[in-house]
């Protein structure tokens, strides 16, 4: 947007530094509450006695499905209403449904709970980006929203070494309840500190005050999907993910399958890999494309691709070593390439959309995400692996990881393939922006 126009920013830099850092303390507790089920999922195998297709119903498919589905809906009520409000009641109902997974009683209860979690979580990224993009202007956009990504690997730290450590020393339902609980905390401090930024404020449109007309889900959907850059981002995105999901859900196994390790082994080694690594790899991706984009543009596409076509090879020596060691130092560098996606592909994703459907379009995002990821990745190599363990027998993981990990290639296609249409895609972006601020429908430049 042109900067001449801007407004003069409401807020102090120190509230800005704030307010993104309580967002990406949200988001590390989605992201612990989502994933220490996954360092938890060979002792509640041993104990409620389990397949490995239930593990991947659990882990992916009955969270995944109704995140990816309720998504659009609720990002609906933070695109109309207060998306303050809609984050701290999401955030209370994840948290207190993670707590009550340490009370089932077997495979139905706690399917029952981790659909509860799935339901509160949706209503926990997509406000957190339209409140970011609001905050932050365009050429800071992928940066902010790369740190506010750090709660994956952040999140997947602190879910992986606690509850490695919890699942040895006291069991896996009080490793539940441990990480729940403290976000019933942090949903307090946000609906006490933070605030609700007026929309379009960093492209300097006063949304608010000029509109009172909301593109209804289905038109926001049409006006994205027209976009070939942006289906191009969605489709690299999720494959990704599908990937990134069958891998963090199902590493702990294989490493206890496949090389002997505990949990609480697992817990620190998995903690210090992607959380410090992919850690490392969000920053410098949004970092990396924000200055790239100075120049081209194209950049925030560019680092998605590169990084997940060079992170695609060491897939075969990770899955294939019989070496300990070798594997868990190879599993650092997929680790920090392939999360480096994040910050661009949520930055375009917000630059294609107007602001009064910002919360929408990551919704849209974040399903195409997760239904293809959670839903799918990890149930369907957990499916791999119980077809190929008569023949295969322990190793039958190794093999079904390393089979998936091979969509990494069509995930970097797909992020190449945006760039074609990009530069326009944005300046049919930008003109609907300015229609919806004065009023105007924002479809007729779709």
């Amino acid at each position: 947007m042109p900067t001449e126009n801007r407004q003069t920013p409401p807020y102090s830099q120190a509230y800005l530094r704030y307010a993104l850092g309580i967002l990406c303390v949200v988001y590390i507790v989605n992201f612990v509450d989502r994933q220490v089920l996954a360092i938890l999922l060979q002792s509640i195998k041993d104990d409620l006695l389990l397949t490995d297709l239930q593990l991947g119903v659990l882990s992916g498919t009955a969270f995944g499905l109704f995140y990816a589905t309720l998504g659009i809906p609720i990002a609906r009520l933070a695109d109309r209403f207060s998306r303050k409000s809609v984050l701290t009641i999401s955030l209370a109902l994840w948290s207190g449904m993670t707590a009550l997974c340490g009370a089932a009683t077997g495979f139905a209860t706690l399917l029952l709970y981790r659909i509860g979690v799935g339901v509160g979580e949706a209503g926990g990224g997509p406000p957190a980006h339209s409140m970011i993009s609001d905050y932050f202007p365009p050429e800071k956009r992928a940066t902010a929203l790369g740190i506010f990504s750090l709660g994956v690997p952040f999140g997947i730290l602190v879910g992986f070494l606690a509850g490695g450590w919890l699942d040895q020393t006291l069991g896996w339902r009080t490793a539940f309840i441990v990480v729940g609980l403290p976000g019933l905390v942090v949903a307090l401090i946000v609906a006490l500190t933070l605030r609700e930024p007026p929309r379009g404020l960093s492209e300097g449109l006063d949304i608010q005050r000029n509109s009172n007309a909301s593109p209804t889900a289905g038109s926001a959907i049409a006006f994205l999907w027209r976009m070939r850059s942006f289906r191009h981002v969605a489709l690299g995105s999720a494959l990704y993910a599908f990937v990134g999901y069958a891998a963090t859900s199902w590493a702990p196994s294989f490493l206890a399958r496949s090389h002997g390790m505990t949990a609480g082994e697992i817990g620190t080694a998995l903690a210090l890999i992607i959380g410090l690594g992919g850690g490392l790899g969000i920053y410098l991706g949004g970092v990396l494309a924000d200055r790239l984009a100075i120049r081209n543009p194209l950049g925030r596409v560019w680092v998605p691709a590169g990084a997940q076509l060079l992170s695609f090879p060491f897939s075969f020596i990770i899955y294939t070593t019989s070496n300990t060691t070798l594997a868990l130092v190879m599993f650092t560098i997929p680790a920090f390439l392939g999360l480096m996606y994040q910050g661009p592909a949520f930055a375009v994703t917000q630059s294609l959309a107007t602001p009064k459907m910002r919360a929408t379009a990551a919704a849209i995002l974040l399903f195409a995400i997760n239904i293809v990821g959670l839903g799918i990745g990890p149930v369907f190599t957990g499916a791999v692996s119980d077809a190929l363990e008569p023949t295969l027998g322990g190793d039958s993981l190794r093999y079904a990881l390393l089979i998936t990990s091979m969509v990494l290639a069509w995930s970097a296609f797909h992020f190449y393939r945006a760039g074609r249409t990009l530069v326009a895609d944005l300046e049919t972006a930008r003109q609907a922006a300015e229609r919806e601020s004065a009023g105007l429908p924002t479809t007729a430049t779709g």
